[in-house]
């Protein structure tokens, strides 16, 4: 009678491990699974080429996904995704308009993604990684501390390294102070202050949240002075995020993807774009494509006005005219995912 209670029970625990470790492990598939950005590359004739495969869902909740190139964005279709294998067809036009379609097929394991890409071009294999994130708090902030009837302005800029690991700087009329260590997860921001002299030191703790929605930062300064309320506005914030372009000129429309970081860092398609400029409603920045030893700049001017965006893009080659649209995640917003 005790070896059935002690075999029962033994087996009761048993499942509940079991059961925990499949939770784990459908966990740790949906966060390494299909959907985010892709840096892929692959070589086509005596060329390495590289791109972006970019997978979401639409309003509906339907799978989603996009090839950027350095030349244009195009949609992909027929795109199924089951138990780490996938498949999509796309379309795509080069310089002289002429259209060609390619399919891949391929694999995501163990966070790596590799695969064929076909056509009646030939077989190329593709082997990519996913994009680094960058933290949401990253970025400029422009702070406002009250403590009582009296209101202080500073500046907090996040900077990531390139393990991901925060810092930042806090800059105000006193000087400027280093802070080694922030700490950001799931919205709420935190980190420690510390000022020394020769006959003082100040110490100081920071906890607040970031909203999402608003991209506004609040929390409390706690140190041996009292508590201070501190509210904080991101530099950017308008021009931050995923942009739609569709750009014309003799050769006719393409589409790009424009996306900018919090840290006004950004991707023009896949080629990064450094020291995005915004002043008021006036945008502008650059961007280098390099060809074995030739380099080739384009630079864009341009005016943002109610998630829109209107400009041109400049290079030796001549200018052509750019409108983008901002893309706004309706999925996320309603599933909360």
């Amino acid at each position: 009678m005790k070896d059935q209670t002690f075999f029962k029970a033994v087996l009761c625990c048993s499942l509940v491990i079991l059961t925990m470790l499949s939770a784990q492990a459908s966990a740790q598939s949906r966060r390494g699974g299909l959907y985010g950005d892709w840096q892929i590359k692959y070589e086509a004739g005596e060329r390495q080429r590289e791109a972006i495969i970019s997978f979401s869902r639409d309003s509906e909740g339907n799978r989603t996904g996009q090839w950027i190139s350095f030349m244009s964005l195009s949609e992909l279709k027929d795109l199924k995704y089951e138990d780490g294998q996938f498949s999509f067809t796309r379309d795509s036009r080069n310089r002289d308009g002429q259209s060609t379609t390619s399919k891949f097929t391929g694999t995501i394991q163990d966070g790596k993604l590799s695969g064929t890409l076909s056509s009646d071009r030939g077989e190329y294999k593709v082997e990519g990684k996913p994009s680094p994130r960058i933290a949401r708090a990253v970025g400029s902030w422009q702070m406002t501390l009250k403590m009582e009837d009296r209101q202080f302005n500073s500046t907090m800029v996040v900077k990531a390294d390139q393990e991901g690991k925060l810092s930042a700087e806090w800059q105000s009329e006193r000087g400027n102070l280093t802070i080694p260590e922030v700490q950001y997860e799931r919205g709420n921001l935190s980190f420690k202050m510390e000022r020394k002299s020769e006959d003082r030191q100040w110490q100081a703790s920071f906890e607040g949240t970031i909203q999402r929605e608003t991209d506004t930062l609040t929390g409390t300064l706690k140190s041996n002075r009292g508590e201070i309320e501190a509210v904080g506005k991101r530099a950017g914030t308008p021009l931050i995020g995923t942009w739609i372009l569709e750009s014309t000129s003799e050769r006719g429309t393409r589409k790009q993807r424009l996306r900018i970081n919090p840290d006004m860092s950004g991707l023009y398609g896949s080629i990064p774009v450094k020291n995005v400029a915004l002043e008021g409603d006036k945008v502008n920045f650059k961007i280098v494509l390099e060809f074995g030893d030739q380099k080739f700049e384009m630079g864009f001017a341009g005016k943002l006005e109610d998630s829109k965006l209107a400009g041109e893009m400049t290079s030796s080659r001549g200018s052509w005219k750019i409108t983008g649209t901002k893309v706004i995640s309706t999925f996320r917003r309603r599933s909360g995912a």
